[in-house]
């Protein structure tokens, strides 16, 4: 069965469009009715392709300010190939500011490579595995933290079966110019969009942003930056790549405690800040008690060195919540 989304965007034109991805949705109010979901498109000739996307998460902001800033900036004279620019993917989650959909509670970034016949969200992955990706070689998918989760500004790639596609991504990793880059361990790799553009051959970038369900200044020039300097990279851009204020710091996160998570409910008073760096055994946070009073909080250690890149950002905290995490630096 073929993905019943259509577009007012002409693939094979050159120049400059903005239209939409049209989602057929049959609902209460409106029976008929579809989900217009905003897309630019440019094009000058043959070259290289590249796919960037924000809002793979509906909560995460700083992805759809630097791609609303490409769609309204970009100089097609200087395009070579073409650039698909999606700032908001996961639009119904955009719309309503949350993680997931609010139609099919489904998380885009677990559902690739989606399904023809499906809730919207299927269809939205669907139509960008069938139809976009085989377009591109480069893909740029900026997240950040959301309302639960606070970041350092990083950029990531994955370690790779291939290690030539793993050099490649690498290179586009360092060529974002984020504040910091890493080799990115995920809790959960299946069904990403990662995973599906990584299995198709493509030069994958992800982000992480900030977060906390909002942006700053410096952020959002550092998801401005990178966006440019990624299509400079890409060879798709011809200009010349914007030098961060500070060169990129390598970290790794490669060893198994990394990862710190909540093994109690309660109120998280936070020890230690984003970018502290921390020894084996110092405190990273204490855990009160939401229900009485004069119970002594429970303490949580930090089981490696490094630096914290990572943190729950709301106040009040569940058993399972991730807490911390903590990566070396690898190279000034």
């Amino acid at each position: 069965m073929a993905n019943p989304i259509s577009t007012s965007i002409d693939f094979e034109a050159d120049g400059l469009q903005h239209g939409f991805l049209k989602i057929p949705h049959s609902r209460n109010d409106s029976a008929w009715g579809s989900i217009m979901l905003p897309i630019s498109y440019a094009k000058n000739g043959d070259g290289p392709g590249a796919i960037l996307t924000g809002a793979n998460h509906g909560d995460e902001y700083e992805g759809p300010i630097a791609l609303q800033h490409l769609a309204n900036s970009i100089d097609v004279d200087k395009v070579r190939g073409r650039v698909i620019i999606i700032p908001m993917m996961n639009y119904p989650a955009f719309l309503a500011a949350q993680r997931v959909s609010p139609i099919d509670q489904l998380n885009m970034n677990r559902v690739f490579p989606g399904q023809p016949k499906g809730s919207i969200t299927l269809l939205i992955a669907d139509y960008i595995t069938t139809v976009l990706l085989p377009m591109c070689d480069y893909v740029l998918d900026i997240h950040s933290g959301g309302k639960t989760l606070e970041f350092l500004p990083f950029a990531a790639y994955h370690e790779l079966d291939d290690k030539k596609q793993q050099s490649a991504c690498e290179a586009a990793t360092l060529a974002f110019g984020a504040p910091y880059y890493i080799s990115l361990i995920e809790i959960d790799a299946g069904g990403m969009y990662d995973t599906q553009a990584e299995q198709m051959g493509k030069v994958f970038v992800s982000t992480e942003l900030g977060g906390g369900g909002s942006t700053t200044p410096r952020i959002a020039e550092v998801g401005k930056r990178g966006v440019h300097n990624f299509l400079v990279h890409a060879g798709i851009l011809d200009d010349a790549p914007i030098v961060p204020p500070t060169p990129s710091v390598k970290l790794d996160m490669q060893q198994d405690d990394a990862y710190v998570f909540a093994e109690h409910n309660g109120l998280l008073e936070p020890c230690v800040g984003l970018g502290d760096q921390v020894s084996k055994g110092d405190l990273l946070a204490r855990v009160y008690s939401t229900e009485r009073t004069g119970c002594k909080p429970v303490k949580y250690l930090a089981a490696s060195d490094g630096i914290i890149v990572g943190r729950h950002y709301p106040s009040l905290i569940k058993i399972g919540d991730f807490m911390n995490v903590i990566a070396r630096v690898v190279q000034d």
